[in-house]
C-alpha cells in the first residue's frame, strides 16, 4: 500500500473517532432523556437517521466542498441542538429537584411516542449538521478517491454505533456529564460557525 493512501486512512480513522464521536454523543444524551424503553428505539432510529445523511452528503460531497458557508450553516443547526439540550437538562434538573422535596412532582404531559418524536427530531438536526462536518473532512482527506470516501462513511456509522450505547449509559448513571457534553457540543457549534465566516470571507 502506497504511503501517501497509508496516511490518508489513518487521518480518516482519526476524524472518524472524532466526529462520530460527536454525533453519537448527540444520539446518546437524547436516548437517555427517555424512558427505558424508548431508548434502544431512539438509538436506532437515530444510527439509521446519521447514515442516511452521511450517505447523502457524501454522494454530494465534490458539491458540498465547493459551497461557500455550508460550514456556517452546520454550525448554526447545531447550536439550536445545543439549545435543546440545555432545555432538557434543566427540566430534568427541575423534576429531580421537585421530587425530592416532595413538592408537586411534575410529569411529562407528552405520550411516550410524542417523546421519542422530539428526541428524533433533535438527533436528526444534529445528525444533518455533524454529517455535513463529517463528510466534507473525509472528503477533503481522500481527495476524490471513492474507495476511501466509502471506508470513511462505514468507518464513521460503526464507530456511532459502538459510541452512541456506551455514552447514553453513562449519561444515565452519570446525570453531570450531560452538562460535560453539551459544552463539548457548544464548542464545536462555535467553531464550525467560526470557520464557516472565514470560509465566507476567503471566498
Amino acid at each position: 500500500m502506497p504511503i501517501d493512501q497509508t496516511s490518508q486512512i489513518l487521518q480518516i480513522i482519526f476524524a472518524d473517532i472524532i466526529l462520530s464521536g460527536d454525533n453519537a454523543l448527540v444520539i446518546g444524551m437524547s436516548a437517555a432523556s427517555l424512558s427505558p424503553d424508548l431508548r434502544r428505539k431512539a438509538i436506532l432510529i437515530g444510527m439509521g437517521l446519521a447514515a442516511f445523511f452521511r450517505i447523502f452528503f457524501a454522494s454530494i460531497a465534490s458539491f458540498l466542498l465547493a459551497i461557500p458557508g455550508v460550514l456556517l450553516l452546520g454550525g448554526c443547526l447545531l447550536l439550536w441542538v445545543c439549545w435543546r439540550f440545555y432545555l432538557s437538562i434543566k427540566t430534568h434538573q427541575t423534576n429531580n429537584y421537585e421530587s425530592n422535596t416532595a413538592s408537586t412532582k411534575v410529569n411529562d404531559t407528552k405520550t411516550p411516542l410524542a417523546q421519542l418524536m422530539s428526541a428524533l427530531f433533535v438527533i436528526a438536526v444534529a445528525d444533518i449538521s455533524m454529517s455535513i462536518d463529517n463528510v466534507i473532512a473525509v472528503a477533503a482527506i481522500a481527495r476524490e478517491d471513492t474507495n476511501l470516501l466509502i471506508f470513511g462513511l462505514v468507518l464513521a456509522i460503526a464507530f456511532m454505533a459502538f459510541f452512541a450505547t456506551f455514552i447514553m449509559r453513562l449519561m444515565i448513571k452519570y446525570r453531570w456529564l450531560s452538562w460535560v457534553g453539551l459544552y463539548f457540543l457548544l464548542y464545536l457549534s462555535v467553531k464550525m460557525i467560526y470557520d464557516g465566516f472565514l470560509e465566507i470571507s476567503f471566498f
